[in-house]
């Protein structure tokens, strides 16, 4: 099994961008913990970051026949990108939503997610520990649909 690990606009910031609310683990080193994770489960990770939604939808339309699963950390375009919404929708891969905060605690604003109407499954509020529960969340629904 192989997953893609899908972080969004300002991930890259890990680690220095408002430590109080994502913590101090930086993106490398979220996506090593991800690869140590998934390991155990016998899954494969790649990794891709963009601050740009084009690029995005591209990797998610690229992902078709490469991915068996996606955890998608997609930003604050979780609020606003019908865009990134169709692309998950439209590919035949499992996608579950993360993120390190718990939206439904935070601005207004944030509270709602276009994005997770598309996905599996929604993981927020957690840290990076909900990373990992998203691994084992695809290796449970891999192992039973086969």
């Amino acid at each position: 099994m192989r997953v893609l690990i899908l972080s969004g606009p300002n991930l890259n910031l890990l680690g220095s961008r408002d430590p109080a609310v994502y913590g101090t683990t930086t993106l490398p080193e979220l996506e090593e913990a991800c690869r140590r994770w998934a390991a155990g489960l016998g899954i494969e990770v790649e990794t891709f970051q963009s601050n740009h939604e084009g690029a995005l939808i591209d990797r998610i339309h690229a992902s078709v026949g490469a991915v068996d699963g996606i955890v998608f950390n997609p930003g604050a375009l979780t609020h606003y990108s019908y865009a990134l919404h169709d692309a998950v929708e439209a590919v035949p891969i499992p996608t579950v939503e993360v993120h390190l905060s718990d939206i439904s605690r935070r601005e207004e604003w944030r509270r709602t997610s276009v994005v997770r109407p598309a996905c599996i499954a929604s993981i927020a509020g957690k840290g990076a520990e909900g990373y990992r529960e998203a691994l084992e969340l695809l290796a449970a629904r891999a192992a039973a649909t086969s």
